[in-house]
């Protein structure tokens, strides 16, 4: 966007002077919150130079941090699940162990059954007490239920569908840093700051001032950003071209100061209201922008005089 202050010049109808009167103009660059919401902190004023990064102005912001804080949480406890579900799967070398141990629960289900049976036969015949038939039975449903508890966490540690649960999990925790870095960027946006060195030229707001979505707080200049304006007669608007050297002039301006022409007008900025002669061409003028060379900080709206030199961009 393109801001700065006019000037006027009178240009006698009959007379075509070798120099040009023109001014200092500035593309501003307004700096404005991608969300709305109070001023907190203004971190400049005007004139002040910044440089690229530099904290311009902040919002208030503790709904963002709260919604960051609240998000990392809930990253954290997706993680923890996600972990959770991955110790539960047993790697190989744990199976194996899981498995050499439901084999000795069937060797030691092998005896206990083969003492149930003789108990059994023993107490039937009225040799054994009923006593020692009880305790011969309790064995054995001791070593089989120790059978089925060896061949349960294998079966736990091999379950097909625990792939399923692992990847829902890793979707949620990927979901869950998406959040996170969704938070973090809207509490990153209440924090402007400078895109490139530039001095402060206006400043619209002040803290503790709200702003909506948008609205600009200041407005930067680059030192590139400044342009010398001036308006060519259309007869000599041909003596013109981009690239051509002009040297510029003013009562506090140092000696020697050029700039490159960047831009002419197609149409003429100013047409008279009734169709022109010969004698009235002189009316017609042209917008003529260059940019200073060396970023020569000149003040907006400064009324400078522009002479051409002559010289084109690579002659």
């Amino acid at each position: 966007m393109a801001g700065g202050t006019g000037a006027w010049f009178v240009m006698r109808p009959q007379e075509i002077d070798a120099d040009f009167q023109g001014y200092v103009e500035g593309y501003l660059i307004f700096m404005a919150p991608e969300d709305g919401g109070r001023i907190e902190r203004l971190a400049v004023d005007s004139a002040d130079r910044v440089t690229q990064g530099q904290l311009l102005f902040e919002l208030e912001s503790s709904m963002q941090v709260a919604q960051r804080n609240e998000a990392e949480a809930r990253l954290h406890q997706a993680k923890a699940q996600l972990a959770d579900l991955q110790a539960a799967l047993q790697r190989p070398e744990q199976i194996a162990i899981l498995k050499a141990q439901e084999e000795r629960a069937k060797a030691q289900l092998t005896l206990s059954r083969a003492e149930l049976d003789r108990q059994q036969t023993l107490f039937e015949r009225g040799i054994a007490a009923k006593a020692q038939f009880d305790q011969a039975r309790t064995a054995f449903e001791r070593d089989r239920a120790a059978v089925e508890e060896a061949q349960r966490q294998i079966e736990a540690g091999q379950i097909a569908g625990r792939t399923a649960e692992i990847r829902a999990a890793e979707a949620s925790v990927q979901a869950a840093e998406a959040g996170l870095r969704q938070a973090e960027t809207r509490l990153a946006r209440r924090r402007v700051v400078a895109p490139a060195t530039a001095q402060v030229q206006d400043v619209y707001f002040r803290a503790g001032e709200t702003v909506n979505p948008g609205q600009p707080v200041l407005a930067l200049l680059p030192p590139e950003n400044r342009r010398i304006r001036f308006y060519v007669p259309e007869p000599r608007l041909s003596t013109l071209a981009l690239g051509t050297l002009v040297g510029l002039s003013c009562d506090s301006c140092p000696v020697g100061l050029q700039a490159r022409i960047s831009f002419i007008a197609r149409e003429a900025e100013f047409t008279p209201p009734v169709i022109f002669s010969e004698e009235e061409r002189a009316k017609l003028v042209f917008r003529v922008e260059a940019r200073p060379l060396d970023s020569a900080e000149l003040p907006i709206g400064l009324p400078v005089t522009v002479t051409p030199i002559g010289q084109e961009a690579g002659s």
